[in-house]
């Protein structure tokens, strides 16, 4: 073999590696990825049960219910399109309450609720997800005439 065809193989053999790296890398994080959906992006079209997801929207007042355990907590979350029940077990962070915005992180059940194993809450007054953002003022201007 020649020094030529020597260096081809060499650099074919070190892009067949590089390739091949990439492909496990990509691999690996479609398996960890979470999806973000809104309570309406999944009212007739659930993700597989064991993929985690991320559900995002608003808790609706009157929803919240906590259970005797002191740790669980069940809740619905609108995006004002519709709406999604949720469980969660486990200390909820301070800014978690009926009317503020929430991305629960978990899975969906097969009767289409979903299983949250952390919750992030709102960080300030002024935030609301982006989905939500118009929805909420039209709602609440409507709900001020009456």
């Amino acid at each position: 073999m020649t020094r030529k065809n020597q260096r081809l193989m060499l650099v074919l053999l070190g892009l067949g590696a590089i390739a091949a790296a990439a492909l496990l890398a990509l691999s690996g994080l479609r398996d960890q990825a979470a999806f973000f959906y809104a309570p309406a992006d999944v009212a007739g079209n659930l993700p597989p049960p064991d993929k985690a997801v991320r559900l995002g929207g608003m808790v609706e007042r009157g929803s919240l219910k906590r259970a005797a355990d002191g740790v669980s907590i069940d809740f619905v979350v609108t995006d004002g399109k519709a709406t999604t029940p949720v469980r969660f077990s486990g200390i909820a962070p301070d800014l978690f309450r009926e009317g503020s915005g929430v991305v629960a992180e978990g899975h969906f059940r097969p009767d289409a609720s979903f299983v949250a194993t952390n919750l992030l809450a709102k960080h300030d007054e002024k935030y609301m997800p982006p989905q939500m953002a118009g929805k909420m003022h039209e709602t609440r201007t409507l709900e001020d005439q009456h």
